[in-house]
């Protein structure tokens, strides 16, 4: 890990089970694939909600850096800078019809 970043990461409502209730942790991490496997290492179980076997986020997980989805930024590999606020939103589905 190069030029390591502590971050703040939002975390979402389901997802907290992993994080022991918590709804913002702090993580270390020069991209967005480092900060998953921080977290991963200190919640384990966590990265793999959010991520894919290939690395890449899933499809029906949105992840953003100060409110810019890493989608239009370089997905996994979206470089972070000390101070960034990450956000974990899973997608939601359903409603009336």
């Amino acid at each position: 890990m190069t030029d390591t970043a502590t971050i703040q990461v939002l975390i979402p409502t389901p997802l907290r089970r992993f994080t022991h209730g918590e709804a913002r942790v702090d993580a270390a991490g020069a991209t967005i694939t480092e900060l998953l496997d921080a977290l991963d290492a200190r919640y384990p179980g966590l990265a793999a909600q959010i991520r894919e076997s290939d690395g890449e986020i899933r499809r029906f997980v949105n992840v953003f850096v100060n409110g810019d989805n890493v989608r239009d930024r370089g997905g996994a590999a979206t470089p972070l800078r000390p101070g960034d606020e990450v956000g974990i939103i899973p997608a939601m589905a359903g409603g009336r019809e």
